[in-house]
């Protein structure tokens, strides 16, 4: 290119290498400020990415809860609810009315939900979310991965990762509810499938029962915390939702009917600002880059007085002397911005897969964007910051500039 072939750019990276040291800690600063703005952005393009597919899988799930005031739109994650109370749950007659509505339009399951204390192997304390399932719900909606589904009156089956903390296998037995309370003694029938977030219930880290010992355990027959839907077709989610409202909130609001759509889009908003956040603080290191390149630029400027005056006498325009000195703050920009590009790819990666456990979508273009957007970036400030130092150069008086020592 015209501009590496420039005598000018030369003299630069003479420059640059006769205050080596100096240069290099400059480019450092570079480098730390690109590696910080698009690890961060790959990181939450990874994250929104990963969390989109989950949420995508349960675009077909609908919930009905007991209304406690304001808005009925909001969702209700499955499983992520409390026991019952006497003032928030759904009965009997309004479970019968979504049934009759909903299941025109695909699988319809209520349940009971508490967390309550357990005690494993050894009395290991722990805690876990248990569940109440009908048994012909419990073979539509779980998926044993190692064992049975309940068979017998004190069966149970666990979630994976409540399995993996506490111990459990199949064939474990084991105690639900506080010591100086009444308690209940369960053999594990089944180990369940890990799910995430891709279930219509949360089970990863839960105890499913059948809804007959649930009750008879913790009382509220008839009472159940949630109705959920698994719509056949996403497109009915509205029909569904005025149908159920119309029917069952008539004379006052009685039920919340949601969707995981404003989940994930209250979701994907959260991660962006998160994001954003994080890219803020990472751009202070940009600003110290700046500060540093700008102080650099300006002691280059000062030690070489008297070589801008020679230049100057002997003709040099003084656009000429400015692109010089821009040219120093391109190739330090040049080097530590190229240098941040590599490494935000290597440290990008290992993030992404310690902290979300998968890089399916590390290679996708909205991930990669970030390594030229930072290298643009680390490039821009070097040359923004050049300017000053560079047009002050160019405007020294050649005579003043020959006298200085």
């Amino acid at each position: 290119m015209k501009i590496f072939s420039d005598i000018l750019f030369t003299l630069s990276a003479r420059s640059i290498r006769l205050n080596m040291l100096r240069s290099i800690l400059s480019a450092l600063g570079i480098t730390i400020g690109v590696i910080a703005i698009s690890a961060m952005g790959m990181l939450g393009a990874n994250m929104t990415s990963v969390v989109s597919a989950q949420m995508s899988s349960m675009a077909n799930t609908m919930t009905v809860t007991a209304y406690t005031g304001g808005s009925s739109g909001g969702w209700s994650p499955p499983g992520m609810g409390g026991g019952s109370n006497d003032d928030s749950y759904i009965t009997d007659k309004q479970y019968d009315d979504i049934y009759q509505i909903a299941s025109r339009y695909g699988t319809v399951y209520p349940y009971y939900s508490e967390s309550d204390t357990i005690y494993t192997k050894n009395d290991q304390k722990g805690r876990a979310t248990i569940y109440g399932l009908d048994k012909e719900d419990m073979q539509t909606v779980l998926t044993v991965a190692n064992g049975t589904l309940p068979r017998s009156e004190n069966d149970v089956v666990v979630g994976t990762t409540l399995a993996g903390r506490q111990d459990l296998e199949v064939g474990s037995r084991f105690k639900i509810g506080d010591e100086d309370e009444q308690q209940i003694k369960v053999r594990v029938s089944g180990i369940l499938a890990e799910t995430g977030l891709s279930s219509s219930l949360r089970t990863d880290n839960a105890i499913v029962m059948t809804d007959d010992l649930y009750t008879s355990f913790y009382g509220g027959e008839g009472k159940y915390d949630q109705v959920t839907i698994l719509l056949d077709n996403v497109n009915d989610s509205a029909v569904v939702k005025n149908a159920l409202t119309s029917k069952l909130n008539k004379r006052e609001d009685v039920i919340s009917v949601s969707d995981s759509s404003s989940m994930a889009s209250r979701v994907t908003e959260s991660i962006s600002t998160m994001v954003t956040f994080m890219q803020a603080i990472a751009a202070i290191s940009l600003l110290v880059a700046a500060v540093s390149i700008f102080n650099v630029m300006m002691m280059s400027v000062t030690e070489r007085i008297s070589e801008i005056g020679i230049l100057r006498s002997i003709g040099t325009q003084k656009d000429e002397v400015m692109r010089m000195f821009v040219y120093e703050a391109l190739i330090i920009g040049l080097i530590g911005s190229t240098a941040g590009v590599i490494l935000s790819f290597i440290a990008g990666y290992i993030v992404v897969a310690l902290l979300i456990g998968s890089t399916a979508y590390f290679f996708g273009w909205n991930s990669m964007m970030y390594l030229p957007i930072g290298m643009v970036i680390g490039v821009s400030i070097c040359i923004v910051t050049g300017l000053y130092p560079a047009w002050r150069a160019a405007n020294m008086d050649p005579v003043e500039a020959l006298r200085a020592e």
